[in-house]
């Protein structure tokens, strides 16, 4: 007997679907245009032109993802920052190396296209490449019928940035005496969440109902910070000689990734607050303060090292640019066997 054909319909993809927010995307995409794109979304592939004020460019990329934080996206129905996360995850990265984020490309894959849903998500991408100066010039939206539960996600995203050649941040200039100025963070930003989906569930039914002034799933959900353009200011101004994004690892692993060997750097408890965010994580999971600098950012998420004839400088032109800066330490010398972060 004859069977009738099969369509995408019948696999479960609805094209229509796609097309709908191809039409939302677009717009979206149109305001982060900046110098340099070519030919962006709608095309095979993006085209973007190094622009013409760099005399030896080098090319710097990094991607990423925002990690178990979704769970909570898709527990609470909180999808419109999420993808700030995504692109302050890539960003920030590129961001350590000296460099100007250019353009970003995201990749957002589902089970069922909820157009809704979607456009809520990449609404946050563009409004994060917006914030960060760089051009949302293309993506991918993979609608893949049971590969995932109704009503999730997955996300990942890839941004590329230049930076003179003359001025690669290596870090290998740091010495002791420097001093550690640190970036507040916004809140736990993209790490540590499998740690915060514990202490929301150990808590229960005794959660708090604000934290930090704000509603207690907005405190949580607190989208990444964007450093990008109040760090390339103090880039242009001032000799700073590394950076480091406070990621996966906390304090204690990420600062030294751009130290010399032979050199630590000793942080100062107290220099910088607590909020009351990290106070209840802290309190929640039972965990020592050692273990919270290694956990979260626990309260930086960015670290700038810069001489200490420079600091008082750095830190004006870095608050002008709207952070909040704090003096966190030093850098010493290391002795054989001892930690790269003192804490």
């Amino acid at each position: 007997m004859p069977q009738s054909p099969l369509s995408y319909k019948d696999a479960g993809v609805d094209i229509d679907a796609g097309d709908a927010l191809i039409e939302r995307i677009k717009p979206l995409a149109r305001k982060t245009l900046r110098d340099g794109v070519l030919a962006g979304i709608g095309g095979f592939g993006a085209l973007f032109e190094v622009p013409k004020r760099y005399r030896e460019p080098v090319l710097v990329s990094g991607t990423d993802g925002v990690g178990t934080k979704l769970k909570l996206a898709f527990e609470w129905n909180m999808h419109d920052t999420v993808g700030i996360d995504l692109v302050a995850m890539s960003v920030n990265d590129v961001l350590v190396q000296g460099a100007e984020p250019l353009f970003f490309l995201d990749y957002f894959a589902c089970g069922k296209l909820d157009v809704d849903t979607a456009a809520a998500v990449i609404g946050g991408i563009a409004r994060g490449c917006e914030l960060s100066g760089c051009a949302l010039i293309g993506g991918e939206t993979a609608e893949m019928p049971g590969m995932y539960p109704a009503g999730e996600y997955d996300l990942a995203g890839f941004a590329v940035g230049a930076v003179e050649k003359s001025a690669i941040l290596t870090g290998a200039d740091v010495k002791p005496g420097d001093v550690v100025l640190g970036l507040a963070s916004s809140g736990v930003h993209s790490n540590g969440f499998s740690l915060v989906r514990k202490c929301i569930e150990r808590a229960g039914a005794h959660l708090p109902a604000t934290l930090d002034g704000k509603p207690f799933r907005q405190a949580v959900m607190e989208p990444t910070r964007l450093y990008v353009k109040s760090v390339l200011a103090a880039l242009a101004a001032h000799p700073i000689k590394a950076l480091a994004h406070i990621t996966g690892g906390g304090l204690l692993e990420n600062i030294p990734r751009v130290l010399p060997e032979g050199l630590a750097a000793h942080l100062k408890k107290g220099n910088w607050p607590q909020s009351e965010l990290f106070a209840w994580l802290q309190q929640t999971a039972a965990i020592s303060d050692h273990e919270m600098n290694r956990t979260f950012n626990n309260g930086i998420g960015m670290v700038v090292v810069v001489d200490a004839a420079h600091s008082a400088a750095t830190a004006l032109t870095l608050r002008q640019g709207g952070e909040t800066v704090y003096q966190i330490g030093t850098i010493a010398a290391r002795g054989a066997g001892a930690p790269a972060v003192v804490d």
